[in-house]
């Protein structure tokens, strides 16, 4: 029996959950709610979860809940965690800091002074890549050679930092690698989701971004004018670029 993942039908918190799914071959179907329809609030309370919250991951008799959780119960079925004491305690410390990361940049695109805060933001996001950048090192993955489920939470970031902004990754390299090693990681259909939009907020790429994802994604040509398309009609609205 498939499991089932509840989030909105858009990237949000449940984007690295889908990679992770994807990658490594889930069963699985999702459910999507409609942001301010009301259906989300009254769904997930039915849904017999314990701290009803977006997203859920129902897996038979485990309902679970927090995307943090998900993915380490995801990982944890495939071996995809920390092994030893340290490689656990790196992980750790990545998941959380990630996700701080993660909702300083959502805090901004969905504040009211964006434009104001913004300069401030771009000021320190070197700063905050370069300490990821001296972490990763020459590993190719964040915990050394093996991929665990802290590159999935850390690709999702760092790809929102570089839609954001695009030039951001140009003075570090190796998070520049990290994310080319992947995307062209052995065949996934996760490769081709992390294009398909959420609407009604995606995080939808400049034309710059947009070559890029041409480069990469060669079989999926016929989507970039469709995105580029997208990104004139949402370049008004900031909050393209985090959610």
């Amino acid at each position: 029996m498939p499991m089932t993942l509840g989030y909105w039908n858009i990237r949000g918190l449940a984007h690295s959950i889908r990679l992770l799914l994807e990658y490594t071959g889930s069963s699985y179907e999702e459910k999507k709610y409609t942001m301010g329809d009301g259906n989300g609030t009254l769904v997930k309370n039915q849904a017999g979860l314990d701290f009803p919250n977006l997203p859920y991951l129902i897996d038979g008799t485990h309902k679970i809940t927090q995307s943090n959780a998900i993915l380490r119960y995801i990982a944890r079925k495939h071996n995809l965690c920390g092994e030893t004491e340290k490689e656990k305690i790196w992980e750790d410390i990545l998941e959380n800091q990630l996700m701080d990361n993660r909702m300083q940049l959502a805090r901004l695109c969905y504040d009211p002074d964006f434009e104001k805060l913004k300069p401030e933001y771009l000021e320190g996001l070197p700063e905050m890549l370069k300490l990821y950048s001296q972490f990763l090192g020459k590993q190719p993955w964040f915990l050394g050679d093996k991929i665990t489920f802290v590159d999935f939470i850390a690709y999702d970031v760092l790809e929102r930092n570089q839609v954001f902004e695009p030039s951001c990754l140009d003075a570090f390299p190796n998070l520049k690698d990290f994310i080319s090693r992947f995307e062209v990681m052995p065949l996934s259909s996760f490769l081709f989701m992390s294009l398909i939009p959420f609407p009604p907020l995606w995080c939808f790429p400049s034309p710059e971004a947009t070559q890029r994802i041409t480069r990469i994604y060669g079989h999926a040509r016929w989507l970039t004018p469709v995105i580029s398309a997208l990104w004139r009609l949402r370049q008004a609205d900031h909050l393209w670029s985090v959610v």
